[in-house]
């Protein structure tokens, strides 16, 4: 098989980050049968299982890159990818190569003929079936010593769940996917902590008052215990001079850590850290050996494309990948302790049509004079921006215009701001990963 050849047959499958699964449709028996034809690779693994509604990208990225730095072999498996589909399966920070993905590819989808052979077609796997196949499988070949693994959807019926971890985190727990995983943050809550396994220890940044209670209930029923924050550990990450990351101090149950380099922007990365942390010490109890030199240097080092990510500072552009209310937040938060604009501020605003649209705009459209409105032709799932400028109407907000293309969105921005202006593009990571090459070219050159 080659690449292109891989390439097509992964992306035959049903795809659901491009249009919304039935409850029926999650499920993991098909998941087993697939690793079961391919040996079982996610048996021989040691990982981190993490997951959450903000922060599970963040808290991978930070943990893959301090256990790096403590010279382990690290495995990183993230979704969805932003510019190239090697971005989802990682070892030691470089993305799969082209020659492996075909390799493994062969290796899975001679599986897939194999469950398909009885022609029911509930033991087809899907997309990110696959995928997740092929990222035990690469991890394995590749003789990694951890891997830490995000978890795509929810948690409990999500693909990644069939792994035996050596410990699982929960970020924070906010409304996203609720169509899936449930109206309130408790039905939404009990399908994240469908990751805790017995006796596996839990490490949370979920500050919720009823999501950390239905952790703790799922904990107690497994024999396990939980580390939470604001309770067993916590943080305190002062705003730092503009356009500088400013360190963070994280103090656990078992010692003040001090003052820690932070390579990310924004205070709710510094929660993000202090989970981390508390990881870390759950990890060294397990054995592990992980020096403060590398949590250091792994928090200095970190890199998480789209996500607060400072593209240029005069004119100030930022690309992030905010798409619920909890983000929106902390982008507005982010924008106004680190990226101060003088000048007029832009956003560029296309935004996936499952999510809080609504609630988003309300907290976005007080912080920005205009919005540049698109949709992103990577997911059939765009919102119409005419519903978008519609809702923005409703909120007396005038400086609105619509393009055909995200290109044109930007194009148009960027030629509007002066030097004492900015541009923020968020609300998808379908539509960050569609212009950031672009961002780059226009901001660097």
């Amino acid at each position: 098989m080659t690449y292109s050849e891989a390439i097509a047959f992964w992306y035959g499958r049903i795809d659901y980050e491009r249009r919304q699964p039935e409850p029926g449709d999650l499920k993991l028996d098909r998941m087993r049968a697939l690793l079961r034809l391919l040996g079982d690779p996610h048996l021989r693994l040691r990982c981190v299982h993490v997951t959450g509604t903000k922060g599970k990208g963040s808290t991978s990225a930070i943990l893959a890159a301090v256990l790096q730095a403590a010279g382990f072999r690290t495995g990183l498996f993230t979704s969805p990818h932003l510019s190239d589909i090697s971005e989802r399966v990682q070892v030691n920070g470089v993305p799969i190569a082209q020659e492996e993905i075909a390799a493994r590819m062969t290796e899975v989808a001679r599986a897939v003929e194999q469950l398909e052979a009885d022609g029911d077609p509930s033991r087809s796997p899907t997309f990110f079936e696959i995928i997740s196949a092929l990222g035990f499988l690469h991890f394995d070949c590749r003789r990694v010593d951890l891997a830490v693994l995000e978890v795509g959807l929810g948690g409990r019926f999500d693909s990644t769940n069939v792994c035996e971890p050596l410990l699982s985190i929960i970020t924070n727990i906010s409304l996203d996917h609720m169509a899936i995983l449930g109206r309130t943050v408790e039905e939404i809550a009990y399908q994240k902590a469908g990751i805790i396994k017995p006796r596996v220890p839990v490490v949370t940044t979920a500050d919720h008052p009823e999501a950390l209670a239905i952790i703790e209930r799922e904990a107690r029923k497994y024999s396990t215990t939980v580390q939470a924050i604001h309770r067993d550990f916590d943080y305190h990450r002062p705003p730092g001079r503009p356009f500088e990351a400013s360190p963070v101090r994280v103090v656990t149950s078992a010692r003040d850590w001090g003052e820690l380099p932070l390579a990310l922007f924004g205070d709710h990365q510094g929660a993000n850290a202090a989970g981390v942390i508390d990881a870390v010490e759950e990890l060294k109890k397990s054995g592990l050996n992980i020096s403060d030199q590398a949590v250091r240097a792994g928090f200095a080092s970190v890199v998480w494309p789209a996500r607060m990510e400072l593209i240029s500072r005069r004119p100030v552009v930022v690309l992030d990948c905010a798409h619920n209310v909890a983000s929106a937040r902390a982008l507005v938060q982010t924008l106004a302790t680190s990226f101060p604009i003088a000048g007029q501020k832009h956003f560029v605003f296309a935004a996936s049509n499952d999510k809080q649209i609504p609630e988003m705009l309300e907290i976005l459209a007080p912080a920005f004079d205009y919005f540049h409105l698109t949709r992103y032709q990577s997911n059939p799932r765009s919102a119409d921006p005419e519903v978008v400028e519609k809702l923005l109407s409703s909120l007396n907000k005038r400086g609105t215009r619509k393009y055909r293309s995200t290109e044109d969105a930007w194009s148009s921005a960027w030629a509007q701001v002066g030097p004492d202006d900015g541009i923020v593009v968020a609300g998808s990571v379908f539509l960050a990963g569609e212009l950031r090459p672009t961002l780059l070219r226009d901001c660097r050159s």
